[in-house]
């Protein structure tokens, strides 16, 4: 991740997960990621509706024009990208795996801006439907994309999925018989 922003939040979503593979979103508290919350944004997953969202930061929106509650995520992206992206949502919501991407949008006026786009997901429970959250940050500084003019026709430029550190139990050492030595708790 280059963004300070993405780094920190993926943090505090790693820290927040604990022994599991994903948070329950419960457990993401808003106070503590208080400066970060202009950027970030929580997606309902469901495909049919392009993966609506449900709540987003005011940058965000500032950046995209409007309002996005309730918007389509993947209308965001451009046709080119728009299937990619609905398989990434897939991917992150389904197998709980963290992703990065790059993004490059286009100004009102015409000028590239890039983004860091960041996808989190919350773990599944039982009769609630699936959401995940992400950030989504300006490579530059907020003010200067802005005086560019609002955001559109955004285009995957790059991804990884991120697999968090596994999580390593003590190890117990027990000797069943001289000589040999068995190491319990790795995975």
């Amino acid at each position: 991740m280059k963004h300070p922003a993405n780094r920190e939040f993926f943090a505090y979503w790693n820290e927040q997960r604990g022994e599991d593979i994903a948070p329950d979103r419960s457990a993401m508290a808003p106070d503590a990621v208080r400066h970060l919350l202009g950027d970030i944004f929580v997606l309902g997953y469901d495909s049919a509706q392009g993966h609506p969202v449900r709540v987003a930061g005011t940058r965000m929106c500032a950046l995209i024009g409007g309002d996005l509650k309730g918007r389509s995520f993947t209308r965001l992206f451009a046709e080119g990208s728009r299937r990619d992206i609905e398989d990434i949502v897939v991917i992150v919501a389904e197998e709980s795996l963290a992703t990065v991407a790059g993004v490059t949008a286009s100004t009102a006026g015409g000028l590239p801006a890039h983004l860091e786009l960041l996808l989190l997901p919350f773990s599944a429970r039982a009769h609630t439907p699936l959401s995940l959250t992400g950030l989504l940050a300006p490579m530059t500084p907020c003010r200067d994309v802005l005086d560019q003019g609002v955001l559109g026709d955004f285009h995957l430029t790059s991804w990884r999925h991120i697999e968090p550190e596994p999580r390593r139990r003590a190890l117990r050492k027990w000797e069943l018989a001289r000589g040999l030595m068995v190491y319990e708790g790795l995975r």
